[in-house]
Order: structure tokens, then sequence, then C-alpha cells
């Protein structure tokens, strides 16, 4: 299965009131491991860079002003993502930005059907807290300190390891691939046996504790489960 992890950096917050993207970064995985393939461009958006853009992300109206407009980007782009899966945090905001541009070279949106928010994930996963990418590279001890600002590439790379924790799929992805950062044949998966402790774990109950719950019992009548199941 491949999946692409994107990312883009535009001049502002709406396409549809002229503001463009300005970086594209893309991660491609395969079975939720990361390939080393990536696709990274700096985009000239063809208009001047607001300077509470150039804030969050650093790009000057100089800097991308010899980079390639989207149209010339434009065919590498697609070929690069094909018909894969996209994981995408906040995804209705870059792929509002990403349709827009499509659209402005007459080319077919891509439908919400091939695209995996992981900002959703998040919140499913862990509601009322914070989801913000960096919150959760926090959260699952992911080294995000070269993230000084906000960067395409970066940001998508980083979203490849917060992505496999938010599915539970790290662990698998480890137990999958040897040593030799090959994928590992059946035979060559370890597995482990659980056995019984020697000894039992000591009890956490104060006496307080036990003595409460003995009167709670009591309480429940002669025909309480708890009492035929002797707890």
């Amino acid at each position: 299965m491949r999946e692409i992890i994107l990312d883009t950096e535009t001049t502002g917050l709406d396409p549809a009131t002229g503001d463009r993207i300005v970086e594209i970064g893309a991660v491609e995985l395969l079975n939720h491991l990361p390939t080393g393939r990536t696709f990274h461009v700096y985009i000239n958006p063809e208009r001047n860079m607001p300077a509470e853009a150039e804030a969050v992300h650093g790009l000057s109206s100089a800097f991308l002003a010899d980079k390639p407009v989207f149209a010339k980007i434009a065919d590498d782009f697609l070929e690069f993502i094909a018909d894969s899966v996209l994981i995408i945090h906040n995804a209705s905001f870059d792929m509002a930005f990403i349709n827009a541009e499509l659209a402005f070279e007459k080319r077919s949106a891509i439908p919400a059907e091939r695209i995996v928010d992981t900002l959703h994930l998040a919140r499913q996963k862990h509601p009322g807290a914070s989801n913000s990418l960096d919150a959760l590279c926090r959260r699952y001890g992911i080294d995000n300190s070269k993230r000084t600002k906000h960067g395409a590439l970066l940001d998508s790379e980083l979203l490849a390891e917060v992505y496999l924790e938010l599915i539970g799929g790290r662990q698998t992805a480890l137990n999958l691939v040897t040593s030799a950062g090959r994928p590992a044949a059946r035979s060559e998966i370890a597995t482990s046996r659980v056995g019984q402790r020697p000894l039992p774990l000591p009890g956490r109950l104060t006496l307080q504790e036990k003595e409460a719950h003995a009167l709670f019992v009591q309480g429940l009548g002669e025909n309480a489960l708890w009492l035929k199941a002797g707890l």
C-alpha cells in the first residue's frame, strides 16, 4: 500500500481571496514504511508575500522570485502522488489550495475519498487535547527541535512519524524491517511468549479501602453477585 504524507505552505489562509501555494513537501510510505523518496519544491506565487505569512514559514517574495510557477511543477507533482492516498494534517486547508491550483490549470480536482486527515485521527484519539503537529510530536516523543519555522518537507517528515503513532503502526513497522532495512520474511519476525509471573504482584489497596469495600458489599444484600463470586 502506497501513501503520501503531504504538506504545503501558502501566502495566506484562503485561495478564494487570491492566496497561493509557495511550497509543497511530500514523503512516500510503502506499507507504512518511509522509502526515502520525497518530493519538494518552492513555487513562485506570482504575488507579494504578506508579512504575516512570511513570519510563519520564512519564505520571502525575493526568495521565491526565481522559483517555478505551479504550472511548471504540476506534472511532476501529480506524477509523484499518482493515485496514492494522501495523508495530511488539517487536510481541508491544504486540499483547498491544491485543488484551486489544479483548477487554475484546468486539471481535475483530487477527490476527498483519497484523503486521510491526521487532525481528525488525532482528535478521535486525544479528544479535548491540543492536536497541533508540535503538540503531537511532544506527546509521542518525536524530535521537532529543527522546526523553528513551518517548512513543507520537514513537516511532512514529522507527520509521517506522527501518523504511524496515530494508527498504532510504529511497532508493526519496526517488526517488519530487518537491520538491513529490507522487509522481513515471515520466519524472521520475532515472536514472544507470555509466561506466568514467578511471584504475584503486591496488592495496592490500603486497609481502609478494603474495609470500605467490605461494607459496600454487605450493603448489597445476600443475593449480591459480589458475594457469590467471593469478591
